[in-house]
């Protein structure tokens, strides 16, 4: 068994319009919770959102954690 604090999250915030973008690009967004512009939301590190991250990496950016 893993405990809850084994889970790593990072910080992303969407800095460009998903409008006019690809399809899959949109929902890759909305998938990691990104509604608005300039939100940020806390996901968890793994191997499936750091995919997502990667292919709409121009429209988010990784927020340092205060």
């Amino acid at each position: 068994m893993t405990g809850a604090d084994d889970n790593k999250t990072m910080r992303v915030q969407l800095f460009r319009s998903i409008h006019g973008r690809l399809k899959n690009h949109q929902a890759c967004v909305r998938g990691l919770g990104l509604r608005r512009m300039h939100q940020v939301v806390e996901v968890e590190d793994t191997p499936a959102t750091r995919g997502m991250l990667n292919k709409v990496a121009y429209m988010v950016r990784e927020v340092a954690e205060n």
